[in-house]
């Protein structure tokens, strides 16, 4: 198969298929005529219409208004010059962390340490009792260009417990109280996996880096039962609003795993959500399989690993030392021999496996691993033919090792917000050189590759407008994109369509259901108050989503 050129059923095909289905309409669907703006399906062969038609949550017509059925039955959404598309689906994100982010100390676009200090003392006043968690904060914008230390907490929140995450979710800054608390001091020795940055003297800065942050983990308030169904609340809420129709739960809990269908099933879980749970709990997915939930609205079927770092922290997998910090190459968090088994019985039980690998070592190590699973298991013995398994950003990856996505096939999924974050520090952090092979979404794309789109939020902000610009532009948001920044590594607006729309459906098996705006296939629509495919790429950050509708419910309509 061209997977470059990857379609959905043929039209007749998908409107069998809706016939079969149609005994089992989704919960909670409308029967919906929408129109009244431009309507970009995604299908090649019919890329625009005037009319969209839904029943029992299924799409029944697809073309010019001429020829749409009436709208006795129906109700009629009008879009007002809005511009409908395929459900847009985040190919990469954490549900919980975005809900748990509307709840906790946000540092998110805090300019300075003053900035970002300010908040945590108000914070602070406001919330007198109990350990203050927070995340958000990045260094590489701020005057200081300093990483936070115990210092700066102590002084915003005297004697405080204060665990507060860096964006990347790889490095965490913590008190002096936290410190104690944890019993981290000058002799404490780093865990596998991780760094604890220390001063000239030895003593711990307050910084823990990637395996080093589980000596504070027990120090996190549990959150009961009712926090936490309230947290997914809120991210679904939140990405309702942006205009997702469904997410790709990186890292989800396995123990949340059966809250999450409860709420698909008492209509509490307005998007899809493809789960991919933490490597610790593999064992436990394997033994019984992938399961789905309310019509599919909840589908776990994935195991997310984590080879390296990130680069921000300087955690990512390089074969050669930082150019910024010749010291240290990064930092492996997986081995061979930790994984192999794991890949292995994937296979057999039918898994997708997932892995994060951002450093160039890190990007050739999992490849590699994947090509040795693929090869040593016979595939007599596969669960599935196609087993689809995916590295998670991709971030940069020698030239020479590209081979192993279009050979194998490896579905590259990586997030564009993250060149736009990046370019700032990233350059300092590899060299020139090695930017050749660093968010190359254009060379993968060429070669024939699967490149899902995702946010990584609450890592960055998650609004798929900021993602999209990020794709086809490759600018930050102020129009900066800097000499050395590889252009021609953006894409053109079809293809960032498809980063989004289709290709994460076939990330998940459901290319057949969703990602595109075909008769058959499920009606997952996202509308945003302007043209992406036309309108000036400096323009796609000011949108706004006015409306979400999923499996035929409307989830989302702006007012």
């Amino acid at each position: 198969m061209n997977r470059y050129a990857l379609k959905a059923l043929p039209q007749s095909a998908a409107l069998a298929a809706a016939l079969m289905l149609a005994a089992a309409p989704a919960a909670f669907a409308q029967n919906l005529l929408i129109r009244g703006g431009t309507i970009h399906t995604g299908d090649e062969a019919r890329p625009t219409a005037e009319v969209v038609a839904v029943r029992d949550g299924r799409i029944a017509y697809v073309g010019a208004a001429s020829g749409a059925p009436s709208a006795e039955g129906l109700e009629v959404v009008d879009l007002k010059g809005a511009t409908l598309f395929p459900g847009f689906t985040d190919g990469h994100a954490h549900l919980d962390g975005i809900g748990w982010r509307e709840m906790t100390l946000n540092l998110e676009g805090s300019a300075s340490v003053v900035e970002a200090m300010a908040r945590l003392s108000d914070w602070a006043r406001a919330h007198p009792e109990g350990v203050i968690v927070g995340r958000g904060w990045i260094e590489t914008h701020w005057p200081e260009k300093r990483f936070l230390t115990a210092a700066d907490l102590d002084a915003a929140a005297p004697g405080r417990v204060v665990l507060l995450s860096r964006a990347d979710g790889h490095a965490v800054a913590v008190s002096s109280a936290a410190l104690a608390a944890a019993g981290v001091d000058t002799a404490t020795p780093a865990p596998s996996g991780g760094e604890i940055l220390k001063d000239a003297r030895g003593q711990p800065t307050g910084l823990l880096v990637d395996g080093a942050m589980v000596l504070v983990e027990p120090l996190t308030p549990q959150a009961d039962a009712a926090a936490t169904r309230a947290a997914y609340r809120a991210g679904f809420n939140v990405y309702a609003r942006y205009g997702w129709t469904g997410v790709h739960f990186m890292s989800a809990p396995w123990k949340d795993v059966p809250l999450m269908e409860a709420m698909a099933r008492e209509g509490e879980a307005p998007l899809r959500v493809y789960n991919s749970i933490d490597m610790g709990d593999a064992r436990a997915l394997m033994a019984g399989g992938p399961r789905d939930a309310g019509d599919g609205r909840i589908i776990t079927r994935a195991v997310k690993f984590y080879a390296d770092g990130a680069l921000g922290s300087r955690g990512a997998k390089l074969f050669q030392p930082y150019s910024d910090r010749p010291d240290t190459s990064g930092l492996m968090l997986a081995s061979r021999e930790t994984v192999m088994p794991l890949y292995q019985e994937a296979l057999r039980t039918g898994v997708q496996i997932a892995t994060h690998a951002i450093g160039d070592q890190g990007n050739h190590d999992v490849a590699a691993w994947y090509e040795e699973a693929l090869r040593s298991v016979p595939k007599s013995e596969w669960k599935l033919a196609d087993p689809r398994w995916r590295i998670e950003h991709a971030q940069i990856i020698r030239p020479a090792d590209y081979h192993y996505f279009d050979e194998l096939p490896i579905i590259a999924s990586m997030q564009p917000s993250h060149a736009i974050g990046d370019l700032h520090f990233a350059a300092d952090r590899l060299g020139d050189a090695r930017l050749d092979g660093a968010y190359a979404w254009h060379t993968l794309v060429d070669r024939g590759v699967i490149v899902v789109g995702g946010s990584d939020a609450p890592v960055e902000r998650g609004d798929p407008l900021i993602e999209f610009y990020a794709a086809v532009a490759r600018r930050d948001l102020s129009g900066f994109q800097g000499p050395d920044w590889r252009p021609n590594e953006a894409v053109d607006r079809a293809t960032a369509l498809k980063m989004f729309t289709l290709w994460p459906a076939y990330a998940s098996f459901r290319e057949n259901e969703l990602g595109t705006i075909e008769v058959g296939k499920r009606a997952d629509f996202t509308a945003f108050d302007i043209d992406l495919m036309t309108v000036p790429a400096a323009d796609i950050p000011k949108g706004h989503a006015v409306l979400t509708v999923v499996d035929g419910q409307v989830v989302y309509r702006a007012d």
